[in-house]
């Protein structure tokens, strides 16, 4: 059950990161950007703030924003790795 709550979970949090960094990708990058954001936030932003992210089993809004900030954390890697810009 928590495979799928990680799915529905990342997709938002993909989505929401696509929609604030204005990307446009479908739903399966979706879950994946979101998945590996909120790895990535639990990595190297929740240590400094002291919660623990959606993959981690919590589910609270400072987990979803952490999971959020290292999902666009992510986008903004992929962007200065394509184009050499952030956006």
């Amino acid at each position: 059950m928590q495979v799928v709550f990680w799915l529905i979970a990342g997709g938002v949090v993909g989505w929401v990161a696509g929609l604030l960094m204005k990307r446009r990708d479908g739903v399966l990058l979706n879950i994946v950007i979101g998945i590996v954001g909120s790895i990535l936030g639990g990595w190297f932003i929740a240590p400094f703030v002291g919660v623990a992210t959606i993959d981690q089993g919590a589910f609270t809004l400072a987990s979803l924003l952490v999971s959020l900030a290292g999902a666009m954390l992510l986008l903004a890697i992929v962007n200065i790795g394509r184009r050499g810009t952030m956006r």
